[in-house]
């Protein structure tokens, strides 16, 4: 029988390919519907992150939003470790961090309200499937253990899969933006 781990390694396989030729055919503006979406909370803490590879690019939509209150992006601690958040504006100094995303070069932490989170898939019900290192899970948990923290997955439309192979530790989205849709899964 295959274990959960080669069936998640499986379909993380399936959604970088589904999102790569996303990526590809994008049209120009597609952060648009993220921008339309975070006007309501104006002024509310929030991390975006900064985009690698093929993840639909939130950075139009955060400039926008770090001219009303605190943006950040994440900084990761360390292995097993949850991201801390430090304050990014849109003409920042940068600087690598790890995984090749840029990081503010003067570290700022703070603790978001809003979580901007990139995937690789998601389904019709909030979940979301990751990279694998449990970064965002745990951030997650540990925003939500202090106060309410609204989870807004950013993808494109082909990262939508039927089905996740989900664990228990997997911290559901709140919301999906994509290119066309706006998903809320809040009850």
């Amino acid at each position: 029988m295959t274990g959960l781990a080669e069936i998640k390694a499986a379909a993380r396989k399936a959604a970088f390919a589904r999102r790569k030729a996303a990526f590809d055919a994008r049209p120009p503006g597609t952060a648009g519907r993220l921008s339309e979406v975070l006007a309501g909370y104006r002024g509310v803490p929030l991390s975006g992150y900064m985009p690698i590879r093929t993840e639909i690019d939130p950075l139009p939509a955060m400039a926008e939003a770090a001219a009303h209150g605190p943006v950040g992006v994440p900084v990761i601690q360390g292995a097993g470790q949850p991201l801390q958040f430090s304050r990014w504006t849109p003409d920042g100094p940068l600087k690598d961090g790890p995984f090749g995303a840029k990081v503010p070069e003067v570290d700022d932490y703070f603790d978001p309200e809003i979580v901007i989170v990139p995937l690789v898939a998601f389904d019709a019900r909030g979940g979301r499937l990751g990279y694998g290192g449990g970064f965002y899970d745990r951030t997650l948990e540990r925003l939500r253990a202090r106060r309410a923290t609204l989870a807004i997955g950013f993808a494109f439309d082909a990262q939508e899969a039927d089905e996740l192979p989900l664990e228990p530790t997997d911290q559901p989205l709140d919301m999906v933006v994509t290119e066309s849709r706006v998903l809320s899964f809040r009850t």
